[in-house]
């Protein structure tokens, strides 16, 4: 593998393992000193792989090279020692001997604590997100950027403001007691759930970077299920949602990125073996008492993922959708309740409870009563749809409703 194609792909795997271990080891007063070094680490290994080449175990190389540069910060400055060090007990002749430990399990250990500690309610959900991308994925300022469509600058303030408000409020970077694990929980599970649906519901044009921002949500939970104390019901409930939806990744969009609706989607592409996870996740969900929305929603999406196509599916989903909209009522969820509504009462009455909701500034509102209304009444369709045009942010929905519209015309 070439250098050009080998650091990025280096930068997306080790960058979320060193920062973890050096932002614990620095605390997170000190986040951009471990930002700091982290870059250097493969700054330098862009310059010196590009003169002398790739070395044979680039792992190693960025790892032994983060551990110099971690070590001779702390030799150099004699003032930083002398503020940072206690906080860790060691005094300025110990400084020297600080070991940087990147093992595979203070790398896994590091990386749990740190979804804590940027999962916190005092920041911004938004906030929580751009972190989470950039420390514990990997991911790059012109990615974040392109994933909530936006400008690097606005990315950047983001996440210097969130990094502020971490260092005010000297958050810890630590797993919580069993006493704090439920109540932090929460938190994380709604930054992860927030994170993927980012990915799921993504109006970006790289269909690739909406795939990784679904994985590095699994890959984050499955830390969460992998440790004894954070692996709850309620984390497998958020699994198996996320486990069934990406099983219909690849049918949820055609070659031109357009998105397929559900009854027009060619069943034999969803993945069979992400729908098995999904269902040993939503029986590992059911061992505890609390039936959370995530619960909820992976048991409705366990039956879209189901190819079977009767009316006692569609009664179960929307059985499903009115214990969701009890425990945590959402305009969207009430909208796509109404779906489930047509398939068990027929259009009129689907129609009926969707104008009920009055979103009349929501394209997928407009979308919707452009779909019940097709055949239904062509004239309203053709309404609604163009109202749902003009709504549309993504080019891709444009293209999609302007289909809709040529068939209706």
């Amino acid at each position: 593998m070439e250098k050009d194609e080998l650091i990025p792909q280096l930068f997306k795997t080790e960058y979320r393992k060193i920062i973890s271990v050096l932002c614990k080891l620095f605390g997170i007063v000190h986040i951009e000193i471990a930002e700091d070094i982290t870059n250097d680490t493969f700054l330098l290994a862009s310059e010196t792989w590009g003169l002398k080449g790739i070395p044979e175990n680039p792992t190693a190389w960025l790892y032994i090279v983060a551990k110099n540069k971690t070590k001779d910060c702390f030799k150099r400055h004699k003032t930083f020692s002398e503020k940072i060090v206690p906080d860790f007990k060691y005094n300025q002749k110990q400084s020297e001997e600080i070991e940087v430990d990147l093992s595979v399990k203070n790398i896994t250990d590091s990386q749990l604590q740190m979804i804590f500690a940027i999962c916190n309610p005092t920041i911004p959900a938004e906030a929580q997100i751009g972190l989470a991308l950039r420390i514990l994925c990997g991911f790059g300022i012109d990615e974040i950027a392109e994933a909530f469509l936006t400008k690097k600058e606005t990315i950047n303030k983001r996440l210097f403001r969130a990094k502020e408000k971490l260092r005010t409020e000297n958050v810890k970077i630590e797993l919580p007691n069993e006493n704090e694990i439920n109540k932090r929980l929460e938190t994380v599970l709604t930054t992860l759930y927030l994170l993927f649906n980012e990915g799921y519901h993504s109006s970006t044009q790289q269909s690739h970077l909406r795939k990784e921002l679904c994985l590095e949500a699994m890959r984050l939970n499955y830390f969460l299920i992998k440790n004894e104390t954070t692996n709850k019901p309620i984390v497998n409930a958020l699994m198996a949602l996320m486990c069934f939806h990406s099983s219909r990744f690849e049918a949820r969009t055609n070659q031109m990125g357009e998105p397929i609706l559900y009854e027009e989607q060619n069943k034999s592409l969803w993945n069979e073996e992400l729908i098995e996870k999904g269902n040993f996740f939503l029986i590992e969900s059911a061992k505890g008492q609390e039936i959370s929305k995530y619960h909820l929603e992976a048991s409705i999406a366990y039956w879209h993922s189901t190819k079977i196509e009767n009316s006692g599916k569609w009664e179960n989903i929307l059985q499903l959708y009115n214990q969701l909209l009890q425990i945590e009522y959402s305009p969207i969820t009430a909208l796509n309740r109404t779906y489930a509504i047509s398939k068990v009462f027929g259009k009129e009455k689907a129609i009926q409870e969707a104008i009920k909701l009055e979103l009349n500034e929501n394209h997928f509102y407009h979308s919707l009563l452009g779909n019940l209304n097709t055949d239904f009444d062509n004239k309203k369709a053709i309404i609604h749809f163009e109202m749902a045009y003009k709504l549309a942010k993504s080019n891709n929905d444009k293209m999609t409703i302007e289909n809709h519209l040529k068939k209706l015309k």
